[in-house]
């Protein structure tokens, strides 16, 4: 364990990146407890959907079959997000491979409390530079409810365009998907 002031930040998971004020790493069993508390919160059933993850059981299970393997699979997936001044879990942001689309997309999600302070925008665009720099990803997605004008906004911040309405499965009105080609001369000169 290493002390970011006087909390200690797992090294059991590798640190994936770090921002100006956060640290994303590996999400890992030991999260359990926060994956609870983050998965149940009601935006999160409400914009993303309930994961049936209401124990500490439960949530090993959601780490395990999804990030984990996403990381065994794919190498990346969703990371915890905490905070460098002191250790804090805020959220969990990163990138998932559905089978129902092409490139992968991002995703992200944050305690109430941390809303509000540039948390989500600071994470995926630190999670952009990754895909873009280390993965050599050429395009990335995201998906968002109609009426989440807080997500979408921040994919607009990050540079993500509005591409089309679609129907994802399992949900029952039409989502929004954005994309972001990192090839294309906006994205290139506004993020050097």
């Amino acid at each position: 364990m290493s002390l970011a002031g006087n909390t200690a930040i797992s090294e059991t998971t590798e640190t994936i990146l770090e921002t100006e004020r956060l640290v994303l790493r590996h999400l890992d069993v030991g999260d359990a407890a926060f994956v609870v508390s983050l998965l149940n919160e009601p935006a999160f059933l409400q914009y993303i959907g309930d994961r049936q993850v209401r124990s500490i059981d439960d949530a090993v299970g959601y780490i395990l079959k999804g990030p984990t393997e996403s990381y065994r699979r794919h190498g990346f997936g969703l990371d915890l997000v905490q905070l460098k001044s002191d250790g804090s879990k805020i959220g969990i942001c990163g990138l998932i491979k559905r089978d129902y689309l092409p490139h992968p997309d991002i995703g992200y999600a944050f305690q109430e409390k941390y809303w509000f302070k540039g948390y989500g925008v600071e994470a995926a665009s630190g999670v952009l530079q990754h895909a873009r720099l280390v993965l050599g990803l050429p395009r990335i997605l995201a998906i968002t409810a109609e009426e989440n004008v807080a997500s979408i906004r921040v994919l607009e911040k990050i540079g993500l365009g509005f591409e089309k309405h679609f129907e994802q499965p399992g949900y029952p009105a039409p989502s929004r998907l954005y994309s972001i080609d990192f090839d294309r001369p906006l994205y290139a000169s506004a993020h050097h």
